[in-house]
């Protein structure tokens, strides 16, 4: 046997490099029998080998081997992520597939070494010097599933795609195993299994390791015992302390629940053409389907089908502007062209909430078998023009004005907000276009605080007033829009301040700011009276009852209604038709938000009082001193 000092390994600084550095002749390594090919192991790679421990003068220490009293198990550590003794870590990236080494290991290199972070075994001479005999059976490139890497995926076969199976795709996998000794547990099949993920239908470390896998591939999946749980796949014994699970999966279906409550769900049933999701409408786009919809009760009674009823031609809608239920629209922005889909919806992401075309009751649950045909995405504004980008920007907008007169605000809001989105790469080359631009961006900032303000979001909606007035100070339609959104929120002097500021800046909106100022005076006068009716009596319950005043006044603060009005001069903008009247709409806003100008009004009636309290009391005791 040939005997040499280790070589010294160039690699990069890891925590393994921060352990103790080789003392020269501490670590020495002897090839017993060679190995093949010209690659060793490296950071990264998963090592599978045996192990025997021996005295210098013979004596077995330990071992892995079952002929020197182990188990006949092998180990099977990561390089750069298993814990292991410094001498084996230094060791085995020197070896070849196959070769058997001895290495000679001064105590400070194996379970000795300051620190060590593998714990010895019982009763082992850590202290002496030893010989490890090491046959390295095999090493590979690892996918390590599980941080504590007790799930390890080797490929055998690359797949196709980058998708990989989840909870709760159906998959068609073929599988066999052995246990770690290689002993076959589970014999190989030609049938395909099938099982849902998620349903604990196989071991849940052979799933979490299938999770990394894409179409067609296959891999060995080595799984621990901690992850060997019980499954309709195989029974699991309580010897096994590792299974090798061999995969091919041959297809998956993909199934989304896109509510994840297990209420709306899409199941592809016919893949379509390119990757997902690049290759799906996420974006809003023109697109054409055809599909049918049943009703789930017995008979999958159709209510519709475009091939029938539509002489085969394809629906084709826009996304992103309410023209089909929102449950369709989900699903579909998740299709490949080509694909076909089937959709499981409940009445609230159907036709509860839309047109509902003749057949289907109310509340029913209904299914879609929806194909794709194709898309079109929006015009890239990628080297437009300054004035075509303009235009297209025009048209979103009056698709969000639209959206908004049909009281879909949040779709509204969304076609603003785009548009805000890609106004961030646009530059104006002279002062022209940019007043052009400043109009039109400040424009669409008003466009979405109104939108705020209809949702009942009045503190987004004046952060989203303030960017038009940083940039504009004295901007007339803003002031108005932050002074309506004060209002909707409570704080009635900061809407006062607004208003005021309207008519100093701009003369022409005065008739606009009196009318808000009259809505003001109106606002705090119903919030005062409701703070009468609710603090009444306040002084005259006993200490232990105030706590139900408190309650009652909660109680009675959830129900107050909130006045949303929006009202703008600009004829281009979405609110042209709210200009001489206000639009009420009920919407509950938090505690703070509602009580604040009740308990702001409330407090000061309370401190006069308990200010004239006190002026008696101080009184009372000046008159006692002086005529005492």
């Amino acid at each position: 046997m040939e005997q040499n000092q280790l070589p010294k390994k160039k690699k990069s600084e890891t925590e393994d490099d921060k352990r103790k550095r080789i003392v020269p002749g501490s670590l020495l390594k002897a090839v017993v029998r060679p190995g093949g090919g010209e690659s060793s192991p490296k950071d990264g790679d998963q090592i599978i080998y045996h192990s025997t421990v021996r005295t210098l003068d013979g004596v077995v220490v330990e071992s892995t081997r079952s002929e020197c009293g182990g188990r006949g198990l092998p180990i099977r550590d990561v390089l750069g992520k298993s814990k292991m003794i410094l001498g084996l870590l230094e060791g085995i990236p020197t070896m070849h597939k196959a070769e058997i080494a001895m290495f000679k290991m001064k105590p400070e290199m194996h379970y000795a070494e300051k620190d060590c972070p593998v714990t010895a075994p019982g009763n082992f001479p850590k202290d002496d010097e030893l010989h490890f005999e090491i046959e390295l059976l095999d090493f590979s490139k690892a996918k390590i599933a599980s941080d504590d890497l007790g799930v390890v995926k080797k490929i055998l076969n690359e797949g196709e795609g980058w998708e990989s199976p989840r909870e709760p795709y159906e998959v068609e996998a073929r599988i066999s195993a052995k246990s770690g000794d290689g002993q076959v547990i589970l014999s190989p099949k030609e049938e395909p299994y099938f099982f849902t993920f998620g349903k604990s239908e196989v071991p849940k470390g052979l799933e979490i390791g299938m999770g990394t896998m894409a179409r067609k591939e296959k891999a060995v999946i080595y799984v621990r015992k901690q992850y060997l749980t019980e499954s309709p796949l195989m029974h699991i014994a309580q010897d096994l302390e590792e299974v090798h699970f061999e995969v091919e999966l041959v297809h998956f279906i993909q199934v989304r629940d896109m509510l994840g409550d297990g209420r709306l769900i899409k199941r592809r049933i016919r893949d379509g053409r390119g990757e997902f999701p690049m290759d799906c409408p996420l974006q809003d786009s023109r697109l054409s389907v055809q599909y049918r919809g049943m009703l789930l009760n017995d008979d999958k009674t159709v209510f519709y089908d475009s091939r029938i009823e539509n002489n085969d031609l394809p629906l084709e809608f826009s996304s992103g502007e309410g023209l089909v239920p929102e449950g369709f629209e989900m699903c579909t922005r998740l299709m490949l062209p080509g694909e076909i889909a089937l959709v499981t919806c409940p009445p609230d992401y159907a036709y509860d909430k839309f047109p509902r075309p003749p057949g289907v009751p109310e509340g029913a649950h209904v299914q879609w078998e929806i194909e794709l045909l194709g898309f079109e995405t929006p015009r890239d504004w990628t080297g437009l023009d300054f004035q075509s980008i303009m235009n297209e920007a025009e048209n979103i907008r009056s698709t969000g004005n639209r959206l908004f007169k049909e009281g879909k605000f949040e779709l509204a809001k969304a076609k603003y907000e785009k548009v805000l989105r890609e106004f961030n790469h646009v530059n104006p080359q002279d002062d022209e276009e940019g007043k052009v631009f400043g109009d039109t961006r400040n424009m669409l900032h008003l466009n979405v605080a109104a939108c705020l303000l209809k949702l009942g979001e009045w503190r987004k909606s004046v952060e989203t007033c303030n960017k038009v007035l940083e940039a504009k100070p004295g901007h007339a339609k803003g002031l108005f829009r932050r002074g309506m959104a004060y209002m909707a929120g409570g704080e009635y002097e900061d809407a006062r301040n607004d208003f005021n500021m309207m008519i100093k800046v701009d003369k022409s909106s005065e008739a606009d700011a009196t009318a808000a100022l009259l809505k003001l005076k109106q606002k705090e006068q119903e919030a005062e009276s409701k703070a009468r009716k609710q603090f009444k009596g306040l002084f005259n319950k006993k200490p232990g009852e105030i706590t139900e005043v408190g309650s009652e006044i909660r109680e009675e603060t959830r129900t107050i209604e909130e006045v949303d009005e929006t009202k703008d001069n600009n004829d281009d903008e979405a609110q042209e038709e709210e200009s001489t009247t206000t639009v009420s709409t009920e919407r509950k806003r938090k505690w703070s938000e509602k009580a604040w100008p009740i308990m702001k009004n409330v407090m000061v009636q309370i401190g006069i009082q308990l200010g004239v309290a006190l002026l008696g009391v101080l009184i009372f005791q000046f008159v006692s001193a002086r005529f005492t």
